[in-house]
């Protein structure tokens, strides 16, 4: 698995998906990107200017992030997104 640096954080997108009343659950097919996505790997917490900063967020949290975050790229036939932990704009919870 790729070990992300610094404050740099792997993520993988989540399908958007829509439940009906009934429970069933339809994946969209729309153009719109989904903003959510998992957390797989987090970096050592290290900023720009070398201090260390917490991150509060952890491998597997489902998390929401800025609409064009990231370098987006395959890595073992998954596509995968390597993102700042600025581009995290929240938990879902």
């Amino acid at each position: 698995m790729l070990k992300p640096l610094a404050d740099r954080i792997i993520v993988k997108m989540l399908e958007k998906e829509e439940t009906t009343k009934s429970g069933l659950i339809i994946a969209s097919k729309s153009e719109e990107k989904s903003q959510i996505a998992q957390v797989l790997r987090v970096g050592t917490g290290i900023d720009s200017e070398g201090k260390k900063i917490e991150i509060c967020v952890k491998e597997g949290d489902k998390v929401v992030l800025s609409q064009y975050a990231g370098t987006t790229i395959k890595y073992e036939g998954e596509d995968l997104i390597i993102v700042k932990y600025s581009d995290i704009l929240a938990v879902v919870e």
